[in-house]
């Protein structure tokens, strides 16, 4: 009688274990594809559905912000039903979402299925990471989420250049009818291959604590969102404001009370976690505008065509895709804490470098100053990522995942509506504006996000040398 092929210490076979980075990966393309390829696509989508261009920033935030609002409930469902069931549930979910989209006729329609598409992301990426996390070990994590990330790359290099053959040589519906195929071969895949993790014994759901957390959430972007366009009063945004600011302080009170609160805020009491998730957070507001800016700068105010603005767009997923191996390196050589500090202020710099680009400027400079930015933004996630977990123990490896992924969500969100902001707080009029104006404006933009960016450097700083060591297995004396 044959032997059974030979388990790991996580107890999956060696064959799952190599093909599960690649599982996972299908999961990170079709989010990563969707994404790009919008923001590409966005001023023709925009007039597509008679609205102005930076009124677009409803359908990328309401997707990033359904991200944020149901994402602390997938640990939860990964943990009582298993990783598989709910990894092909969010597939399913998240690409009948994506055939909505394509079938929308106006810019409300759109947000609603963006919403939906949302709910199946925020089960799709944190129970993949979740379930890498459970088959690979500490010292492996830092090497397994790079690969990972590697064919994920694949949609952002494929999305800006796809979206702009796609509304230049066929219709916009059909950037959301790519999704179908993608996911259909994702379900097969999944169902046969992903180990199903499963807890014994799971606590309750905290509803109370998904209402106050999610109407909090919801309402704060809401307000970023309008905030500058003028249909609100200033005395009606500060309402709004506090109350979501009495909605997240409330969830805070019941989450310190509740014995199974829906993010367990505990975790934070541990250095790594805690720096790393809000040093993500507050990073992400700055990064997260960016692609959203990119193609308003190409398009709208450089006057480059959907095609060239996606080529333009390019080098940054491929900066991050060839590099990607080297990050472990690196992160081995310098450690978590001088690595997250030197290279956050990097990407602030380059940030704010942006705001030279103008219609004199030569594109092969800009492609040098995207590509560097690629790097060091991709060298900064995963750095961030893979911190989270370096404390963390098993059983609390569901809620770590939500929780962090949760944040990142949410500055992402947030990043996009204060993109906007900042946008058009410098443009005078963004239906009649000219190009130079518009340019100006998004230089503005350019500035204060790396500047904030650079800020957020001074969160990594309680960092120690040795700290996350178990995880990049640096060596160096801790102080």
């Amino acid at each position: 009688m044959s032997s059974s092929p030979p388990l790991t210490d996580s107890g999956i076979r060696d064959s799952t274990k190599a093909l599960l980075p690649w599982l996972i990966a299908v999961a990170f393309f079709m989010e990563q594809l969707d994404t790009t390829i919008l923001n590409t696509a966005v001023p023709t989508i925009a007039d597509a559905l008679h609205v102005a261009p930076l009124s677009m920033k409803s359908v990328l935030a309401s997707y990033t912000l359904s991200l944020a609002v149901f994402i602390p409930i997938s640990g939860w469902m990964a943990d009582r039903f298993g990783t598989r069931l709910v990894f092909s549930s969010a597939i399913g979910l998240f690409t009948l979402g994506s055939i909505l989209c394509g079938l929308s006729t106006n810019i409300e329609m759109l947000v609603a299925f963006r919403i939906l598409q949302g709910c199946g992301g925020a089960m799709m990426v944190p129970v993949g990471r979740l379930t890498l996390v459970r088959a690979f070990a500490k010292n492996e994590l830092v090497r397994a989420m790079a690969f990972v990330s590697i064919p994920g790359l694949i949609g952002p290099m494929l999305g800006p250049i796809a979206g702009g053959l796609i509304v230049a040589y066929f219709h916009w519906r059909v950037i959301f009818f790519v999704n179908l195929p993608i996911g259909l071969i994702g379900l097969l895949l999944v169902h046969i291959h992903l180990p199903d993790y499963r807890e014994e014994r799971t606590n309750p759901l905290d509803l109370l604590g998904l209402i106050l957390f999610g109407a909090g959430v919801s309402l704060l972007s809401y307000v970023l969102e309008v905030f500058g366009e003028h249909t609100q009063s200033p005395g009606e945004i500060a309402f709004l404001l506090a109350i979501s600011f009495i909605l997240l302080a409330g969830y805070g009170m019941h989450g310190a009370r509740t014995p199974y609160p829906l993010l367990s805020l505990i975790l934070f009491r541990l250095r790594t976690f805690r720096t790393a998730v809000s040093g993500s957070f507050f990073t992400r507001i700055g990064v997260g505008g960016i692609p959203f800016l990119f193609p308003l700068l190409y398009q709208v105010g450089l006057g480059f065509s959907p095609i060239q603005s996606g080529l333009l767009m390019m080098p940054q997923a491929i900066a991050a895709m060839s590099l990607k191996m080297t990050m472990p390196k690196i992160l081995t050589r310098f450690g978590y804490r001088a690595v997250l500090i030197s290279n956050t202020f990097l990407i602030g710099l380059q940030i704010m470098l942006f705001s030279t680009i103008g219609l004199a400027t030569p594109v092969w400079l800009i492609v040098v100053q995207v590509f560097s930015y690629g790097f060091f933004s991709s060298l900064q996630f995963t750095s961030m990522n893979t911190l989270v977990y370096a404390d963390i123990r098993e059983s609390d490896t569901s809620n770590a995942s939500s929780m962090a992924s949760t944040m990142q969500q949410m500055s992402m969100s947030f990043g996009v509506a204060s993109a906007s902001l900042a946008t058009a707080l410098f443009v005078p009029d963004r239906n009649q504006s000219t190009s130079t104006e518009m340019i100006h404006g998004i230089h503005e933009a350019f500035f204060v996000l790396g500047g904030y960016t650079m800020l957020s450097t001074l969160i990594f700083r309680v960092l120690k040398h040795g700290d996350g060591a178990n995880v990049s297995r640096h060596r160096d004396e801790v102080e």
